[in-house]
């Protein structure tokens, strides 16, 4: 069986200085599949240039809500022509946070709508980051989604038991990572076990949140078994089923990220 990290950051410090390691240490766990998402237009060769580099990497174009004011409003073309790569999987991530505020809300938004107008132009999923802003986060998806049907992901679920019913019942998927195995992370878990299996897939945002027993460690792909470990406990099945299920759910969103030959 295997694992796929549908949401992690090679480029960034902490896995970067080390990437044939940190891809060999994922293969070793298990890991067979890795997405790498773009979160700046600036960056975006370079993170490009990674999943061309190596056989089970691939990678999306985005600009996360931090980088909205910084990077302006990017032309739609750059995003339709990256897409046309098959190594691009996937558009964002994109959203909004409110926790930081290291953009102006109304950048932030511009920004997001661009990035849905894109998944929807395009046929690719939707990377959707959200942080003390579900409300207007989920408004904006269910009103895009009456317009014109898109696929997606909320990364990084770690919020309230409403928002993932309605990206639930929008069709959206929901990326389990290392949230799932923290002592104090009671209501996440008992939200994961209320929605439906096949919405589920599995994450690890590194390098950041490494899973319990990695705490304090820089995250990798690798520590995604961790997370599935956990996962298995907690809807209480087997190790292999939830491989099983999660890489098929991985598959049907991002279409694109074949296995290796």
């Amino acid at each position: 069986m295997t694992i796929v990290d549908t949401h992690c950051h090679l480029d960034y410090s902490g896995l970067a200085e080390d990437l044939p390691g940190v891809l060999a240490r994922a293969a070793t766990a298990g890991v067979d599949r890795v997405i790498t998402i773009g979160t700046k237009l600036s960056a975006f060769e370079k993170v490009r240039g990674i999943a061309h580099g190596h056989p089970n990497v691939f990678c999306t174009i985005g600009v996360h809500p931090h980088e909205a004011g910084k990077e302006g409003f990017p032309d739609p073309a750059v995003f339709i022509e990256a897409a046309k790569d098959p190594r691009v999987v996937g558009i964002g991530e994109s959203g909004l946070d409110y926790f930081y505020d290291n953009a102006p809300r109304d950048a932030q938004r511009r920004s997001f709508l661009l990035h849905i107008h894109i998944a929807q132009a395009t046929g690719l999923p939707l990377v959707v980051h959200t942080r003390d802003a579900d409300d207007d986060t989920m408004d904006l998806l269910e009103e895009a989604m009456r317009r014109q049907p898109f696929t997606g992901v909320i990364h990084c679920y770690s919020s309230s038991r409403r928002l993932a019913e309605r990206a639930v019942t929008m069709g959206l998927h929901l990326g389990i990572g290392g949230i799932l195995t923290f002592p104090r992370s009671d209501l996440i878990r008992d939200t994961v076990r209320q929605m439906p299996l096949d919405a589920l897939v599995l994450e690890t945002d590194a390098p950041y949140l490494a899973p319990v027993p990695k705490r304090g460690r820089s995250n990798e792909p690798a520590y995604v078994a961790h997370v599935a470990a956990k996962l298995a406990e907690v809807l209480g099945l087997t190790m292999a089923e939830v491989e099983r299920v999660t890489t098929a759910n991985a598959e049907r969103l991002f279409p694109r990220i074949k296995p290796a030959a």
